[in-house]
């Protein structure tokens, strides 16, 4: 397989337009985050929805720092060597997510291959803290593969979130250079385990990298036969030049196939659409 890509520059389509964030509810999470020196998805990954998230009391936090020990070619998080893992972490966490009066809060991370349980006891106790202190509040957490290790990934599972999601990003035949060290099967396996828990299980991936209508539907069916529930399906947006390119803008009346396409397979929630990131519109999932 050839993985060069040629770097070609296409128009973003009308559909794609951001909205400039704004509104009081988006300010007030705004300001608590960069008070209390959040590290969050929504501004790191540049998020399309992060406004109407926001106004909607729901936010993504990301823990163990803001450095990944991988390096995926669509990524836009920092790669490196990570600091070292901060255990105070998860009362700071659990305490923003009360300062910030969410309703449902999605947790994720950087991979953490640097340390012996690849994160997971910062994940429990995370999922804990934000239990014990918001009680009311819904919780989701976007985990990485751990490695397919069922002790990781039930670790996390057990500590009681309401939806556990782990994206698959792309289509079988994109994953070995889209991805810097997860693999395809790894991350059924991950998505099987969390799939027989009692949480709702969850997954993701990226349009526009160059996969055909074909390939998408045969991944719709590898999720839907390891028993996820929930698919978001959204347009890939290339962060910086460095990244791989865009090779396709996926048109509106494409995704409302897939999303035709996936709820006809049975799962329960499809959001398919060109600004559809993981967690839009993540508070409906909680729903079993």
């Amino acid at each position: 397989m050839n993985n060069k890509r040629t770097q070609t520059i296409l128009r973003k389509p009308e559909w794609l337009k951001i909205k400039v964030p704004s509104g009081k509810d988006y300010l007030a999470v705004r300001d608590i985050v960069e008070k209390n020196k959040l590290h969050t998805i929504c501004t790191s990954g540049h998020c399309p929805n992060m406004h109407e998230c926001w106004g909607r009391g729901t936010a993504t936090l990301m823990i163990l720092g803001d450095i990944c020990t991988r390096a995926c070619g669509f990524c836009n998080v920092k790669t490196g060597r990570p600091e070292k893992a901060d255990w105070d972490e998860p009362k700071r966490v659990a305490r923003s997510v009360e300062l910030m009066k969410l309703k449902h809060c999605v947790i994720t991370s950087v991979d953490r291959d640097d340390l012996d349980d690849l994160g997971a006891g910062i994940w429990e106790n995370t999922v804990k803290e934000i239990k014990k202190l918001n009680p009311e509040t819904t919780i989701e957490t976007l985990i990485p593969d751990f490695d397919g290790r069922d002790d990781l990934i039930l670790q996390v599972i057990n500590s009681g979130p309401d939806v556990v999601s782990h994206n698959l990003e792309t289509v079988r035949r994109i994953t070995p250079w889209a991805r810097s060290r997860a693999k395809y099967d790894t991350s059924l396996k991950t998505l099987e385990v969390i799939a027989k828990s009692d949480a709702v299980s969850k997954s993701g991936i990226m349009v526009g990298l160059g996969e055909t209508f074909d390939e998408v539907i045969e991944t719709m069916d590898d999720l839907k036969n390891v028993g996820v529930e929930v698919l978001t399906i959204g347009q890939y947006l290339q962060p910086t030049k460095k990244h791989l390119p865009v090779m396709e803008y996926i048109s509106p009346e494409r995704f409302s196939e897939y999303k035709t396409a996936g709820l006809e397979k049975g799962f329960r929630f499809v959001e398919s659409s060109p600004l559809v990131r993981s967690s839009y519109r993540a508070e409906k999932h909680v729903q079993k």
